[in-house]
């Protein structure tokens, strides 16, 4: 179990050695991009960011192994990745890290170190999310109801939250249409999700049959 542990190019960089880490950064971002993937909204473009990840990080570190004035100037053009980069998830972020720590430990040559923690994460993903491990927004609506500018939103819904819901908050409230309409924002929880037509129905009734939206809350949204 020690060997694992052990650097592969502690004895110096071979065509062998290279080719080991290069494929095993690539078979381990792959892996990666299937772990974070999993019950959860993604991109192409994300996939395959994570599956390429190591492999190129690995590759940086080889280069620069020992060479501190190249380690800087690297560090300096990863830090102009961010103004290239969209705003991603928690989980994007995290599996991000994950890439990042198994390409440079492929990179260093710690191969064995590399497969441990990369099974040690997966399990723990997966784990964590078939459990719905931090899910706040598991079995929670959000429900948007637009309304005339004129009625009083204040207790306007109230009994009907406590008829369909077993919780209710109202997150937001905004003006729309040039301010004639307003639109509400809430966060519920429905006591029993085939009754959600009956409750638009009786919504529509109170709001003069304008817009109502009840769907699932956003990832992020949730955080």
């Amino acid at each position: 179990m020690l060997n694992l542990l052990n650097s592969i190019t502690a004895a110096g960089m071979t065509t062998g050695t290279f080719l080991i880490c290069i494929l095993l950064s690539v078979a381990l971002g792959i892996g990666t991009a299937l772990v974070f993937s999993y019950r959860t909204k993604h991109t192409a473009s994300m996939s395959l960011t994570l599956a390429i990840m190591p492999a190129a990080i690995a590759l940086v570190i080889m280069l620069v192994n020992g060479n501190i004035g190249a380690g800087v100037a690297v560090a300096g053009a990863f830090t102009l990745v961010r103004f290239r980069s969209m705003p991603g998830t928690a989980r994007e972020i995290a599996a991000i890290f994950v890439d990042m720590a198994v390409g440079l430990a492929c990179g260093m040559g710690y191969v064995g170190l590399a497969v441990g923690f990369f099974l040690i994460m997966a399990v723990m993903v997966l784990l964590l999310t078939y459990v719905g491990f931090g899910d706040r927004a598991n079995g929670r609506r959000q429900l948007k109801i637009t309304i005339p500018e004129d009625l009083d939103y204040s207790e306007l819904f109230d009994d009907l939250m406590e008829k369909y819901t077993t919780g209710s908050e109202l997150m937001r409230v905004r003006t729309t249409n040039m301010g004639t309409l307003y639109e509400l924002q809430y966060e519920v929880s429905l006591k029993d999700e085939k009754s959600s037509k009956a409750f638009m129905d009786e919504i529509r009734c109170r709001n003069g049959n304008l817009n109502i939206v009840l769907g699932r809350i956003a990832e992020n949204d949730a955080l």
